[in-house]
């Protein structure tokens, strides 16, 4: 049953992912908690996703747009949220039933926060595994930690609508790393807690994943450098954020120049140059 005054909003964008999507819709529809809505944003999906998503209605509210690209579909998603909080999910990640229960519970007993997130289970082709250490999720000033990778997973997220208002939505021109991106605006003006029980069941190892594109490290360059040029970032924020610019640069430039793409390479030793 469709909840019309929902206290979270729920967005899952999908594209192609026909067998995952169903258990991803049902690990929210068994949620403990009830006063949700769920948006699913259908991003131009070629396969048997908006068949599938149609046996859910009226439980789920389905959009579908052209493929533009997953951060644009969860914009898509947010600006249509009713909730006072939203809670994204990817669709090929599950939650636990008592995920959004607890994240609420949070939210009560800390008024003051504006967003947590909570522990994951990796899952690589069905097999559990432990993330290494440099995965470790942080909690309070994430900052400093987050510029090294991205360290918050959009699937175990839940914040204040309103923090859209301050830092800006997903950045609709990176075609991955948006959530580093997002969540560094994020981090370098308020703290992101963290639930430390393992309330999202994460499923990789698939050939779709985001996370396998050769361009992450340019992405996370690009969204370092967005990050000086537009945020109010104190002056330790700036001198970190400059220092790991640098060296993604270097590193990204030495890969160029053993590639043989030598234009490519002078054009990030000249960003080194800028902000070294």
């Amino acid at each position: 049953m469709r909840c019309n005054n929902p206290k979270i909003s729920i967005v899952i964008p999908t594209y192609n992912r026909a067998d995952m999507v169903p258990e991803a819709v049902e690990s929210v529809l068994n949620q403990q908690f009830r006063s949700f809505e769920v948006i699913v944003v259908d991003d131009g999906s070629t396969d048997h996703t908006p068949a599938l998503l149609a046996g859910f209605t009226p439980a789920i509210t389905v959009i579908r747009q052209d493929n533009r690209g997953v951060s644009a579909a969860r914009n898509r998603g947010i600006r249509n949220a009713k909730g006072e909080f939203i809670a994204l999910l990817d669709s090929d990640d599950l939650w636990e039933p008592e995920k959004l229960t607890c994240q609420s519970d949070f939210f009560q007993n800390h008024p003051g926060a504006l967003i947590c997130h909570t522990e994951e289970t990796w899952l690589r082709k069905g097999k559990r595994v432990n993330p290494k250490k440099r995965h470790r999720k942080p909690s309070g000033d994430i900052f400093e930690p987050s510029l090294e990778l991205c360290l918050v997973s959009p699937s175990a997220v839940m914040m204040h609508k309103t923090l859209f208002d301050q830092v800006g939505l997903f950045d609709e021109t990176l075609p991955a790393c948006e959530d580093y991106d997002l969540w560094l605006r994020v981090a370098c003006r308020y703290p992101v807690a963290l639930i430390d029980r393992p309330l999202v069941v994460k499923r990789g190892g698939h050939a779709d994943q985001l996370s396998k594109m050769a361009c992450l490290d340019r992405l996370r360059i690009q969204a370092l450098v967005k990050l000086l040029q537009n945020e109010p970032l104190t002056k330790t924020q700036a001198a970190r954020t400059e220092a790991m610019l640098c060296r993604k640069a270097s590193i990204y430039a030495n890969g160029c120049r053993k590639r043989g793409r030598v234009k490519e390479a002078v054009k990030y030793e000249k960003l080194i140059q800028k902000y070294a």
